[in-house]
């Protein structure tokens, strides 16, 4: 381990393929992934899903098989194209599906039809019979099982629903009941209707709004370097303004208690008292422990500062990293697709059985029974394994440009060279480390699931050892998210692999441990300032579009679609920021370690870095005159002599 800890970091030298077993495993996985789609299309799932069925198992618009002991199996509905419900709106939220006989009928009605009558007329005009299929048409009126065998009238006018011929009534009213399962806070349908008006009556605005924030992001990834002094001393006395406030007025309160309370002497007063004694104490330790720790951290936030404006400059050399997130969200959005059609059509698989009222229902038998489960991690795992490839992508693309001396010598796009790197020798390492990442996310997920099943169960020990659990996951999945992103700048360093890359990236973490937790705090709070910034400016520009309308109902819900979508891009833009800052932080680190700007060993940092720099050995060596403990502080930190 000795050796180990003495291995130099040789940023960029050799580039060699890291973790090929894992990415084996995973093309596996994906092989897997692509073979339960290829066996839900070719059990005829995709054409129950697409054409439709009826509850007798037949599809509708082909030639059937018969069903043992299913009456009505078997038919040929060659003619019969859509699928027709006989009662539309009996929705079981629970199982969500339609409790009604389905029938495959040749044509949609396209009016209301009130009475049997009109259901015999229409099957006698539009020749599509909308009762069952042992009724002629001649007998809806006549025979006595019509009551059970044909549609609940009044039949409501629908259309079929483009791609996959069911009929849908046209008129959503129907489906009432499932809308104030979703709304029950809109108490009559006027208001709904007003908000849907307000949203379609303002489109233009929205979306000129929705423009007007990704512009707004784009500007501040641009000037963020410049006001991130401002915005850390706006911080700074936000806190020491909040903090000295609340001790006060507590402080006041308990004065003012004290003094009213000598002619009260009752037992109610003095716990009162007593109580805001405490708090008023606890909020004081709390504000001198805040103070302390603002002293011992005002030095390290210099650093995040100088590593913010360093950041606006890789923007300012790259500009491509701005579009990172459109096509990671892209590729998420398409790989997503994809699987919610599997997931359908892993619903309507299997062999038909009858059910308990003599329909037909499809359940796959066996083992076949756990493919939804393989399916399941395969979405978290590949998912994460996208946004992996991004923080990779993000990350050689950064240690490109801060280990090239010459700004002028980067290649043409750093980012496409990164993706090159990346698709050619680093895949498996993304791999393992999403892998890793899903490990924990699944228990997670199994957890908040039973939490769920618990909610009306009072067990109140239970849940809240489930809540525990549930929270120590989450902390972990973070820990480990960091700690990832660092192992893949470590490797996009060293092209080494992902256990080697997390130990050199965690072991060089906890050296710098302080100035870490600076960058975490000070950084993510800079962030945050910005993200309120953008939703604050899009949301005030959205009140002075919207001003003209008057009636204040209709307001809010564009303004919140405007706001959270606001929200939604000054997210992605700044968290792009944030890896930025977080790799530039690990090349600092691993420059000032190795480096100390003595020929032949000259520091590859910038000049905003350098200056911080000099001015930290500056006031190191004043320290170390006054023998303090300063010196002795950032001695392993800046001086690497040693090393």
């Amino acid at each position: 381990s000795h050796k180990s800890s003495k291995r130099e970091w040789k940023p960029l030298e050799d580039h060699s393929c890291t973790d090929v077993p894992w990415l084996l495993l995973f093309i596996l996985f994906c092989i897997g992934m692509g073979f339960i789609c290829g066996f839900s299309i070719a059990t005829g799932a995709a054409a129950r899903l697409l054409s439709g069925y009826d509850s007798y198992g037949n599809i509708c618009g082909q030639k059937n098989v018969k069903v043992e002991g299913i009456v009505n199996s078997g038919l040929d509905l060659t003619h019969k194209k859509y699928v027709f419900f006989l009662d539309p709106c009996n929705i079981d939220l629970v199982h969500q599906k339609i409790k009604s006989i389905a029938l495959c009928v040749s044509a949609c009605p396209r009016t209301e039809l009130k009475t049997l009558a009109d259901v015999q007329k229409f099957a006698e005009t539009n020749g599509s019979t909308l009762c069952s299929y042992e009724l002629q048409p001649t007998e809806y009126t006549t025979d006595p099982r019509a009551a059970k065998l044909c549609p609940k009238y009044p039949v409501p006018e629908s259309a079929p629903i483009p791609f996959f011929h069911r009929c849908a009534p046209v008129n959503i009213s129907c489906y009432a009941k499932f809308a104030e399962a979703l709304i029950t806070f809109v108490s009559d349908s006027s208001v709904l209707h007003r908000l849907i008006s307000g949203v379609m009556t303002s489109k233009e605005i929205i979306m000129g709004l929705c423009l007007l924030s990704l512009v707004l992001s784009m500007i501040l990834m641009v000037i963020i370097r410049y006001i991130s002094r401002v915005l850390v001393w706006i911080l700074t006395i936000l806190v020491i303004l909040g903090s000295l406030g609340g001790t006060g007025v507590l402080w006041w309160l308990y004065a003012k208690q004290r003094l009213s309370a000598n002619a009260l002497e009752t037992q109610i007063a003095k716990d009162n008292l007593q109580a805001l004694l405490i708090y008023a104490i606890a909020a004081t330790v709390f504000t001198v422990i805040l103070f302390l720790i603002m002293l011992i951290m005002r030095k390290r936030v210099a650093l995040t500062i100088a590593l913010f404006h360093v950041a606006g400059k890789v923007f300012i050399h790259l500009p491509l990293l701005v579009f990172q997130p459109f096509w990671t969200f892209f590729v998420l959005i398409l790989f997503w697709t994809y699987w919610i059609a599997v997931l359908l059509f892993l619903g309507t698989t299997g062999s038909p059985v009858p059910n308990e009222e003599g329909f037909v229902e499809f359940q796959m038998a066996g083992p076949l029974k756990y493919m939804w489960w393989y399916h399941v991690v395969g979405l978290i795992w590949i998912s994460e394994f996208i946004l992996a490839c991004q923080q990779m992508t993000v990350a050689g693309a950064v240690v490109t440009y801060y280990f090239t001396r010459e700004k002028r010598n980067l290649p043409f796009t750093p980012i496409l060279a990164s993706v090159n790197r990346l698709v050619c020798y680093h895949l498996g390492t993304v791999a393992k480390g999403s892998f890793i990442i899903t490990l924990v996310k699944i228990p997670r997920m199994i957890l908040m699931y039973i939490h769920t099943q618990l909610k009306g169960k009072e067990n109140a020990c239970a849940r809240c050892m489930l809540k525990a659990c549930i929270c120590c996951l989450w902390c972990l999945e973070k820990c480990l998210t960091y700690l990832n992103q660092n192992a893949y700048t470590a490797t996009a360093i060293n092209s080494t692999n992902f256990c080697t890359s997390a130990k050199d990236a965690f072991v060089i973490l906890v050296e710098n441990a302080l100035r870490v937790a600076a960058i975490n705090t000070v950084g993510d709070f800079m962030l945050f300032l910005g993200k309120v910034l953008i939703v604050c400016s899009t949301g005030l520009a959205g009140i002075m579009l919207l001003n003209y309308q008057r009636d204040y109902t209709i307001w809010v819900l564009p303004l919140i679609i405007v706001c959270l979508f606001a929200f939604l891009v000054a997210h992605c833009f700044l968290s792009i920021y944030e890896m930025v800052v977080d790799v530039l932080f690990l090349c600092f680190a691993i420059d000032t370690k190795y480096n100390d700007g003595s020929p032949g060993r000259e520091f590859y940092m910038d000049k905003v870095l350098m200056e911080f720099v000099e001015n930290s050995r500056k006031s190191m060596k004043e320290a170390g005159r006054g023998g303090g403990a300063e010196g002795r502080e950032l001695k392993p930190m800046v001086g690497a002599d040693e090393e």
